[in-house]
C-alpha cells in the first residue's frame, strides 16, 4: 500500500509535469510488455516527452484546476499519460509510429492547451508539418505582400530609368 507521503510526492510530480507540457496523450498500456515500455521512454525522451503511468485518482486530483482537466475525458482502466514538453506533433507522430508496430498501446485521446481531441484528432495531428515548417510557411505568407510591394516600387523605378536612358540614347543620335 501507497503511504500518504508517496502520493503526495507522485501528486507533486504530476503537476510538475503538467505545468511544463504542450501537451498530454492519454493511452491504454493493456498486454504492453516491460521491454516495450522501456523502449517508447526511451523514444519519448529523446523528444522532449515522457511517459509515465500514474492512478486514475491521482490524475483526476492532479488536473483539478489545470488546462488538462479534459485529460479525465479519456481515463478509464489502466491508463499512461504522455507528456509532451516541447512539439505536439512530433510526439504524435513517434507514438503513431510505435502503435503500428505495438498496438497493444492504444491512444484515446490528446488534450492540447487545455482543449480535448479523441484519437482522431491525433490521426489528423500526425498529418502537420514540424513546427518549424509551418513558422516558416507563416512567415512566407506574411511576407509575400511586402515583397511584392516592394517589386512593384523597384519596377517603377527601373522602367523610369530604361525611360530616361532611352531618352538619352535618342539625343545622342540626334546630335551626331
Amino acid at each position: 500500500m501507497i503511504t500518504r507521503e508517496k502520493k503526495a510526492e507522485m501528486l507533486k510530480s504530476l503537476r510538475e509535469k503538467l505545468e511544463r507540457s504542450e501537451a498530454v496523450f492519454v493511452a491504454t498500456f493493456q498486454g504492453l510488455k516491460v521491454s516495450e515500455v522501456n523502449e517508447i521512454r526511451k523514444i519519448l525522451r529523446e523528444k522532449n516527452g515522457e511517459y509515465r503511468v500514474f492512478k486514475n485518482t491521482l490524475i483526476r486530483i492532479g488536473t483539478q484546476g489545470t488546462p488538462y482537466r479534459g485529460v479525465m475525458d479519456y481515463v478509464e482502466g489502466p491508463t499512461a499519460l504522455i507528456f509532451s514538453y516541447k512539439d505536439p506533433v512530433e510526439i504524435a507522430k513517434v507514438l503513431k509510429d510505435f502503435v503500428k508496430v505495438h498496438p497493444n498501446l492504444q491512444l484515446r485521446g490528446v488534450v492540447i492547451k487545455g482543449k480535448g481531441f479523441d484519437s482522431k484528432a491525433i490521426d489528423e495531428l500526425v498529418k502537420l508539418p514540424p513546427r518549424e515548417v509551418l513558422i516558416a510557411q507563416l512567415l512566407g505568407t506574411l511576407q509575400a505582400p511586402v515583397a511584392q510591394f516592394v517589386g512593384l516600387l523597384s519596377a517603377i523605378i527601373r522602367n523610369f530609368l530604361y525611360i530616361l536612358k532611352a531618352i538619352e540614347e535618342k539625343k545622342q543620335k540626334e546630335s551626331s
